[in-house]
């Protein structure tokens, strides 16, 4: 099985693959089974690539018998509707996020908010803490972990000790996190799910984002790290968030001149919002110094007037 497919396809058991994709995507989990299983979808930005890559291990999208959603995040649920069209597949996602997804909340879903991209879909079950997902063979347990998003989860496989963390765990930093959305307890919310975890015996990570990592403590400690510092300092939180949704905004765009991306930031609900909650209205100076700093950096890159985005979509 080494060495059949590309870098970024790992086969974690018989037939259940890890795709890793970039920033702007989150990635996805594939069960080649009778029917098969597909694990969050990504952006619908991606969705060219990701029916690509799922068809690519031999499964046939049109053939899905249920997508299980980590939370429902516009970048998680991107290509959702798109397979669920051709297939008439169920889904599955926690079910404080079937409830957005039910009711059409664009708000939850990052997507009004944000300004990004994501189409609603129809729901089946709404997962609950602490029960069993058999994805073919494997048995997983569903956690509640919310923090980065009101609906989040981690499925968790005890026998062979592998987690899919989604955007609650990362290797080396922690998802954005949106207090006018998530709610102004979403620090202490993602402190105790972190907590939580600390109990897993834990072989080998799979993230939402980025890869995979076996350094489960050591992870842990850094995200906890983190959060324990923006309950205290609101402007380090404030200005990562700045710093993430901006690069994923430019990742979104390809290229855009730096003075027309700060006309549609400040055309979004979340830029105003946020230089006036965190860093009392100074819009084109805080716009100023995240640029600045990206550019030290090196994560976006400016040529002939025009801002890049340096990551890989």
């Amino acid at each position: 099985m080494a060495g059949q497919y590309p870098e970024n396809i790992i086969e974690i058991f018989e037939d259940f693959f890890f795709i890793q994709r970039g920033f702007l995507n989150c990635n996805h989990f594939v069960y080649r089974g009778d029917p098969p299983i597909l694990i969050d979808t990504g952006y619908l930005g991606g969705l060219e690539e990701t029916v690509s890559l799922i068809a690519g291990l031999g499964v046939d999208p049109a053939n899905t018998g249920l997508i299980i959603n980590t939370h429902c995040h516009c970048d998680h649920i991107g290509a959702n509707r798109f397979i669920q069209d051709m297939s008439g597949c169920e889904s599955a996602l926690q079910y404080i996020g079937k409830h957005f997804i039910d009711t059409r909340d664009d708000w939850a879903t990052w997507s009004r908010y944000y300004n990004q991209e994501a189409e609603f879909f129809e729901t089946t079950y709404g997962l609950e803490d602490g029960q069993t997902l058999d994805i073919g063979p494997y048995r997983f347990e569903v956690l509640y972990t919310p923090g980065h998003s009101a609906d989040g989860i981690v499925l968790y496989n005890r026998r062979e000790k592998i987690l899919l963390s989604s955007d609650t765990l990362w290797e080396n930093d922690v998802a954005a996190i949106t207090e006018r959305v998530e709610g102004s307890r979403t620090l202490f919310s993602f402190i105790e799910s972190l907590n939580r975890l600390q109990n897993l015996d834990v072989r080998m990570v799979y993230p939402g984002h980025g890869r995979p990592f076996n350094d489960f403590k050591g992870a842990l400690e850094k995200s906890l790290d983190k959060i324990r510092k923006y309950l205290w300092d609101k402007e380090k939180l404030g200005n990562d968030q700045l710093k993430k949704i901006l690069v994923y905004t430019l990742l979104m765009r390809r290229k855009i001149g730096k003075d027309e991306l700060f006309e549609e930031l400040m055309r979004t609900w979340w830029y105003p919002e946020t230089v006036d909650f965190y860093f009392q209205g100074k819009y084109e100076q805080k716009y100023t110094q995240v640029i600045g700093e990206l550019l030290d950096k090196k994560v976006i890159y400016k040529q002939d007037d025009l801002l890049y985005p340096a990551v890989r979509a």
